[in-house]
This record gives C-alpha cells, structure tokens and sequence, in this order.
C-alpha cells in the first residue's frame, strides 16, 4: 500500500515564485511517515471479531456435545473426559491465537491497517476541505479507458523487456559500428600504401627511361657490329 504523497513537499517559497529559476535542484524524495504499531480502530476491529469468531468456534465444542461423542466413557468416567475436553479446547485455542499473531507479524497488518486509517482521513478532510475531485463511478467510464487500466500492467513489463533489449541491441550496435570504423582506417592505410608503391614505381620508371634507351641503343649498336663481322669474316672466306 503506498504512502500518501505530503502536500507540502513541492510548494516553492512566496518570494522565490516571480524569481527567474536558471536551474532546478531536485529534492530528495520524502522518507515514508512512521506508523504506530498501537492497533487503531480497523486493526481493533480485526482482532475483536477474530476472538469473536474463535470463541463461537470453540463454544460449539461444550461438554454436552463433547460427551455425546463419547457416551460410554461420559458415564463411567465423565472427569476424565472433561480434562480431555478442556485440553483441547485450551490447546486448539493456543494454536490458533499463535497462528493469528504469526500472520499479523508477518504480513505487517497492525501498521498496514493504521495506514489505511490515516489515509482515510486524510480523503476525508480533503473532501471537506474541498480539495481534490469526486471520484468517478467506475461504470461510467469509457471502455477504452477500463481497457487501458487492466492493460498497463502488462504493457509496463513489455515495456520493460523491449526496453532491455533495445539497449543491448544498441549496445552491439555500438561495437559493430566501433569495428567497421576500425576496419575502414584500416583499408585507407593500406590504399595509402598502395598508392605509394605505385607513386615509386612511376618514379623509377621515369628515371630508368633514358637508362633503357641507351641500353637499347647500345645493344642494337652491337648486334650491328656483329652482323658486319660476320660478313666481313663470310667474304673473307
């Protein structure tokens, strides 16, 4: 159960209302108010009509119907089965005030119910007071907003997943995208360097041109040579 909201917590002081604001300083959210562990009227009301109902319960198990259980020995031995009869009664009436009070602790309920007063009274001073609007019958509403209501809570935790594996898929999104960005300075170092190899294959055939042509030159040059020696040396023959 929620705690009521103070109504004084997010009022701005008069002289601060006309003031330009450059920033909002968000407080602290109020810690929940203390509620008595004392039982209050609703918890009183709990634990009266629990003994109420256990006493009528435990009534029904009186001497007369007892003993017409058990006629034989309700005659031959009626203190007996008195003793009997009041032990159970004593030991059933143990077992479930120690089984109230367990589920009183454990479920919070003295303190729950408490708050349960408190807000009451609150509604109800606010509705004296004037503040706050009637509350609307919930046949009179919309079946699209009756729809909506039993909808939100599952829709919330869709949202919830959906949101999870948005953010992971973004998240593999990033690392992708943080690889392909190294993979492409990667490729643009290798093409740098391939346009260097060509830049100094180019250089080096620019310098080896006149080189080769001389070779040329020279070579045909002595093939020529050659050819005349050979048919000096043929005539000579």
């Amino acid at each position: 159960m929620s705690q009521a909201e103070n109504p004084g917590a997010s009022q701005m002081p008069p002289e601060a209302a006309g003031a330009p604001r450059p920033s909002v300083l968000l407080s602290p959210p109020m810690p929940p108010r203390p509620v008595a562990q004392t039982p209050g009227p609703r918890a009183q009301r709990l634990q009266q009509l629990y003994a109420q109902s256990l006493r009528h319960t435990l009534n029904k198990i009186s001497w007369d119907n007892f003993s017409a259980c058990y006629p034989t020995i309700g005659s031959q031995a009626p203190g007996v089965l008195k003793a009997v009869q009041k032990q159970m009664v004593d030991r059933l009436l143990q077992l479930c005030n120690n089984e109230f009070d367990l589920i009183m602790t454990q479920r919070n309920v003295v303190a729950k119910l408490n708050e349960l007063e408190e807000l009451t009274a609150d509604a109800a001073k606010r509705r004296e007071d004037g503040d706050g609007e009637p509350p609307v019958a919930p046949h009179t509403l919309p079946p699209e907003t009756i729809l909506a209501a039993h909808l939100a809570p599952h829709l919330v935790a869709h949202q919830s997943q959906l949101n999870a594996r948005i953010q992971t898929i973004q998240s593999k999104n990033a690392a992708l995208w943080e690889e392909v960005q190294s993979q492409r300075a990667e490729i643009a170092t290798m093409l740098e360097g391939l346009d260097n190899a060509v830049n100094d294959l180019d250089g080096a055939t620019e310098l080896l041109e006149p080189i080769v042509d001389d070779v040329g030159k020279e070579t045909r040059d002595i093939e020529m040579e050659m050819e005349t020696a050979k048919e000096e040396m043929g005539c000579g023959r």
